[in-house]
């Protein structure tokens, strides 16, 4: 089975055995795929081949494909991820400190919660909005993630206290 598409403009792809390695105006990423699936660079165009037609080769395939596909959209156009603190009863005071996003007075408590903020990754707290970019889409997302968990509520009413940090809109695409 083979799986082909095309290489935007302006990045360059290097392929060495089951590692890709993609450079853009934005930085470069590097990563290493199941060795089950060959990857070919020919010309413009990248072919993904399995040697059956399996369904999980076939799922396989898809997913190193989009893997791909970040990969190029991260290094051409950065990921972005957006956050917004929400609260009603205490006021809460969230500000970024090294790799750490730390989050004072979450519902009245008197230790900081903290989320840790991953290599690569830029946050910027104005107001209620958080903003988290970078160029790895996974990298983004899990530092967005450790937020909302951060602010994760035990032990009370979540009817009640919906208090918390919670993402708003996932790299351009807006949460329903």
């Amino acid at each position: 089975m083979e799986t082909k598409f095309v290489i935007p403009e302006g990045i360059e792809v290097n392929i060495d055995k089951n590692s890709v390695r993609v450079k853009g105006k934005n930085g470069e990423l590097k990563r290493s795929f199941d060795p089950s699936i060959k990857i070919k660079k020919d010309n413009d165009e990248i072919i993904l081949l399995s040697e059956t037609e399996r369904r999980k080769q076939k799922a396989l395939t898809g997913t190193i494909a989009a893997h791909i596909n970040n990969m190029f959209h991260g290094v051409s156009d950065k990921i972005t991820y957006k956050s917004k603190i929400v609260y009603s009863h205490f006021p809460m005071t969230v500000k970024v400190q090294g790799n750490v996003i730390i989050i004072d007075n979450f519902l009245g408590e008197k230790h900081p919660r903290k989320a840790k903020i991953n290599e690569g990754v830029d946050v910027k707290i104005s107001g209620q909005e958080v903003t988290v970019t970078g160029i790895d889409k996974e990298k983004v997302s899990q530092t967005a993630a450790n937020l909302e968990q951060a602010t994760k509520i035990k032990n009370r009413d979540p009817r009640v206290f919906q208090d918390g940090i919670y993402i708003v809109v996932k790299d351009g695409k807006p949460m329903h």
